[in-house]
C-alpha cells in the first residue's frame, strides 16, 4: 500500500530541549497508526508539526506526498484533528458547530449542508442536530469533535487521547465510530491514547520516549519480543518460600505479589510441565497473557523482572 504519511529525522528543539530528537517512521494509507510515550515523551509535538500547527526545527515529512513547510495550505486540507479537550461552543447547536466548521473550509453552502448530511449519517448525529452541544452526554459530544473533524473529507484523522476520561460504555462508542470511518471511508487514523487495549487495534504502534521514537512495529511482534505470558501460582502459605528458592534454583524469571508468584514463560503450553512439578505446593493457578501495558512499561525501561 502506498506511504500517507513519511517522517524523516524530524526534530523540534526549545533550546537545549530536545522535545523531538531525530525521528523517522511511515504510515500507510488506511490503517490505524498508534503513537503511543508518557507526558513530556514528544507525542503532541510531533502531532503539532505534522499537522502544520509548530515548524520543525530540522528533518522532513511528508503528508499525502504533500512536503511539509512548503504546501502547508494543501496539507490542511488533507488532514482532521481530534483533540483531547472538545472545542465546539456549548452554546450553540450541534448544526451550527458543524455549519461553521465546515464554512472554514468550503464557501458554497449547498456543498457543505452535503457534507453535514454524510458526517451525520456516517456517526449517527442526525436525533441530536438540533440539540445545543452544551446539553449532549460526553459520547455524544467525542463524536460531534469527530464530526467536526470530518466536516471537509479529510483522509487523514489524527486522534490526540479521544477516549480520556470516558467510560468504557461511552470509550466502545467513540471505538465503534472510528472503525466505522476505518471501513466506510478507507480512512487513515494516527491516534495516540494512554488505554494499551485501544493500542493492541493497531495496524503498528511507534513508542517515544524522551524524544526518541524507540520501538516500532505491530502489536504483535511488540508483544513478541515485550511481553511474556505469566504463570500465576497462589501458593500454600507454608510453601511459598519452598517456591520461592527452587524457582531461584531453576534460574526461573519470576516475580513475588501480594495476589501470588509470576512465573515467565515463553508459551502457555511451558506452563504444563511446572504446574506438575509444583502441584503439591500450590493451591491454584492461572496462566496471564502478556499484553500492551507490558510492552509499553518494558519498552521504556518502567517495569523490570525480580528474580
Amino acid at each position: 500500500m502506498a506511504e500517507i504519511i513519511k517522517v524523516s529525522g524530524l526534530k523540534k528543539y526549545f533550546h537545549d530541549v530536545k522535545a523531538v530528537d531525530d525521528i523517522s517512521f511511515s504510515i500507510e494509507k488506511g490503517e490505524l497508526f498508534g503513537f503511543l510515550g508518557v507526558n513530556g515523551a514528544g507525542k503532541s509535538t510531533t502531532i503539532n508539526m505534522l499537522c502544520t500547527l509548530s515548524k520543525p526545527t530540522a528533518g522532513e515529512a511528508w503528508i499525502h506526498g504533500l512536503k511539509l513547510g512548503e504546501n502547508n495550505e494543501e496539507i490542511k486540507k488533507h488532514i482532521g484533528i481530534v483533540y483531547q479537550n472538545n472545542c465546539l461552543d456549548k452554546r450553540l447547536t450541534v448544526k451550527e458547530n458543524l455549519m461553521i466548521r465546515g464554512s472554514m473550509y468550503e464557501n458554497n453552502k449547498k456543498v457543505i449542508l452535503k457534507n453535514l448530511n454524510y458526517v451525520c449519517e456516517i456517526l449517527e448525529l442526525s436525533d441530536i442536530l438540533k440539540r445545543p452541544y452544551g446539553k449532549l452526554s460526553g459520547g455524544q459530544k467525542r463524536r460531534c469533535e469527530i464530526g467536526r473533524a470530518l466536516m471537509h473529507t479529510p483522509d487523514i484523522l489524527f486522534l490526540d487521547e479521544p477516549t480520556t476520561g470516558l467510560d468504557p460504555a461511552t470509550r466502545k462508542s467513540v471505538w465503534k465510530t472510528v472503525h466505522n470511518l476505518q471501513k466506510e471511508l478507507k480512512m487513515t487514523v494516527f491516534l495516540t491514547t494512554h488505554y494499551m487495549e485501544e493500542a493492541a487495534k493497531a495496524d503498528h504502534i511507534a513508542i517515544m520516549d524522551k524524544g526518541h521514537l524507540i520501538q516500532y512495529g505491530t502489536p504483535f511482534a511488540l508483544k513478541e519480543q515485550f511481553a511474556k505470558d505469566k504463570l500465576r501460582f497462589i501458593p500454600k502459605e507454608e510453601k511459598k518460600e519452598q517456591i520461592v528458592q527452587r524457582l531461584k534454583a531453576m534460574n526461573q524469571t519470576f516475580k513475588v505479589k501480594e495476589s501470588g508468584i509470576f512465573v515467565s514463560i515463553s508459551s502457555t503450553m511451558e506452563a504444563m510441565p511446572m504446574l506438575e512439578a509444583f502441584k503439591e505446593q500450590i493451591e491454584g493457578f492461572e496462566v496471564v497473557q502478556g499484553t500492551m501495558d507490558d510492552v509499553f512499561l518494558n519498552a521504556c525501561g518502567g517495569e523490570k523482572e525480580n528474580e
